[in-house]
């Protein structure tokens, strides 16, 4: 019987052997990336995360590996031990960093067979998402998967370093909590010890991280994971991490300050970045007027053109009528990229914004020939020349123009303008425009509850001078609120709290909540702050998204492990499953069957 080789530990990694190994001993790990049957001779790549390294198994070099060699398949776990030679110059791959050098096998163990994998452990393999997230442990061995992870790790451990020497202490706050009106649906998690009652995972740790300013913590942070019960798209999950502080004495200019510090290192470090401080500042309203988002991305123009005073007179009633209403008209040049549309592509832009809300789009095409539109015979020469002067339109530009309430032309020619992008197929590869938005409303009106809701949450400080105007016009009223975007991605918001219970009471009762429901709510919060409360504000960031820009990529899904897909399944686990009878029992929990609208 063979003897076996001592594998509860190996003396390097595979990536790490260079030409200064030569003529050296070493016993390595790892999974079995190709073999190569040459006759008398065996190649095999063998992978561990740190790289791969070629390994020679030959008859002349020992028999008996060569044999055992002969077995061995793709994603077999096996142990070597060999020597270290230098490659012959013919032989060199520049592609790897191990490609100087080989290793002459001397003894080998299998330590684990594979079955052929259902997915090819290769960065260019073609396979649906739905099996790479059922077989993620193998997806997750791609060297571009592990690449991300590996980013991942660095960006939290540099944040960590970061605050660490900024004096923040990092605290951890509850996962079970209780259920409080923060925007998003709760996920609910019920009590065996107190039946029919129910405890909420957090969607944040606002709540706590402002108590932790009430006891004088002065400085916190949190690398902290946050649930949210709603609808998923490419950038959302639900389960995902916030980079979560809070700081107590300070102004908008110390936070901002701070984490544009933070960001600049994290760029720094791991992609060799230097991003411009300070960043560029927009007020949330220039940028809605300017860029029909208040995440705008600025690695291309394409702004939104103000038409309203021009066109409130015409005889085009869709305009006219529009602003008698109170709507505004609005539009973008699309003239970057000098791409020429098409009526039958104008056609399917008037559809793309419809998804929007919006009714409609109009447009001027200038040609040689002068202005040809559908529209142009519904408007005065003098009303045609101040579009054109006003859109900076040159003979080859194509004005675009939406009419209709203020949010919804913003929403429209926002994501037009996303859209033009694509198609001019504007080159935006290897930017990275930074942009604090500050002075969000602090408010917005909710039709379907027909009542004002926050903008970001209840704990938001109006500006000072905009305080008077919380009782008579709440819709005007900013908040000290400021969002770090990059590249059309909010990376992170944050805001300066309100610390005064009094303000606190009436911005809840701005919200429609009475002293009862409020106390009922929040009662905790509002109990801390009788007892001296610093003033205090913080921020928190999408890891996520953070680590999505860091890699290049914009799913969401590749910068996590273990992600749910779209429907909040994990196809891996097969998450979530139905609860054994007993155990609901136990909870106190029936399950009522859903009836058909016919019974």
């Amino acid at each position: 019987m063979d003897k076996k080789m001592e594998t509860s530990k190996r003396s390097h990694t595979c990536g790490e052997i260079r030409e200064n190994f030569i003529g050296k001993k070493v016993v390595l790990s790892g999974w079995v990336q190709k073999r190569r049957d040459l006759g008398g001779l065996i190649f095999i790549d063998l992978r561990d995360r740190s790289g791969v390294v070629q390994l020679v198994f030959g008859k002349e070099i020992n028999e008996q590996a060569f044999e055992k060699a002969s077995t061995i398949r793709n994603e077999y776990v096996i142990n070597i031990k060999g020597t270290v030679t230098g490659r012959q110059p013919e032989q060199v791959n520049e592609k790897l960093k191990t490609g100087h050098i080989e290793i002459m096998g001397d003894e080998l163990e299998i330590l684990s067979k594979a079955e052929t994998p259902p997915i090819y452990i290769e960065n260019e393999s073609k396979v649906s998402e739905n099996i790479r997230l059922k077989y993620r442990y193998l997806d997750l061995r791609k060297p571009k998967m592990l690449n991300k992870l590996m980013i991942r790790h660095r960006a939290t451990k540099i944040v960590r370093d970061f605050l660490d020497a900024n004096g923040f202490l990092e605290i951890e706050t509850p996962i079970l909590t209780k259920p409080t009106p923060e925007g998003a649906r709760d996920y609910l998690v019920p009590s065996r010890v107190q039946k029919g009652k129910f405890f909420a995972l957090p969607q944040s740790p606002q709540l706590f991280k402002q108590i932790l300013m009430v006891a004088g913590m002065d400085r916190y942070f949190q690398i902290v994971k946050c649930f949210r019960d709603e609808d998923l798209r490419a950038d959302r999950q639900p389960e995902f991490t916030q980079i979560d502080m809070e700081m107590s004495f300070v102004n908008e200019e110390d936070i901002i300050k701070l984490n544009e510090e933070l960001i600049s290192k994290v760029f720094e470090e791991i992609l060799g970045i230097t991003i411009p401080n300070p960043i560029e500042r927009m007020t949330y309203q220039e940028a809605m007027e300017r860029f029909g988002s208040d995440k705008p991305d600025l690695r291309f123009a394409l702004e939104l053109k103000d038409l309203t005073e021009i066109v409130n007179q015409s005889d085009f009633k869709v305009f006219s009528t529009t602003v008698k209403n109170g709507g505004h008209v609005r539009a973008i040049n699309a003239k970057e990229g000098g791409k020429k549309f098409s009526r039958r592509e104008i056609d399917a832009l008037g559809e793309f914004v419809k998804t929007y809300k919006a009714k409609g789009l109009a447009w001027i095409n200038i040609t040689e020939e002068g202005i040809k539109s559908p529209i142009a015979k519904f408007l005065s020469d003098i009303e045609l020349n101040n579009i054109v002067k006003q859109m900076d339109a040159e003979v080859g530009d194509l004005i675009l123009i939406v009419a209709d309430k203020p949010q919804i032309v913003y929403d429209a020619l926002g994501q037009l303008r996303l859209e033009l992008a694509k198609k001019l197929q504007l080159n935006r590869d290897n930017q990275y425009k930074f942009l604090w938005v500050t002075e969000f409303p602090l408010l917005e009106f909710d039709e379907e509850e027909k009542r004002f809701v926050a903008k970001h949450h209840p704990f938001t400080s109006p500006m000072e001078e905009d305080i008077p105007m919380l009782e008579t016009s709440p819709e005007n009223v900013r908040a000290r609120a400021y969002d770090l975007v990059l590249n059309g991605v909010e990376l992170g918001g944050g805001s300066i709290r309100i610390h005064d219970s009094q303000l606190q009471e009436k911005m809840f009762g701005v919200l429609g909540f009475s002293t009862e429901q409020a106390w009922e709510q929040f009662g905790f919060l509002l109990e801390a702050f009788k007892y001296g409360t610093p003033p205090h504000g913080g921020i928190a960031f999408g890891l996520d998204r953070l680590i999505m820009l860091l890699t290049n990529t914009d799913n969401i899904r590749d910068v996590i492990a273990f992600p749910k897909t779209q429907n909040h399944s994990c196809l891996m686990t097969e998450a979530p499953t139905i609860a054994e009878k007993d155990r609901m029992e136990e909870l106190g929990i029936g399950i009522e069957k859903t009836r058909n609208k016919d019974e």
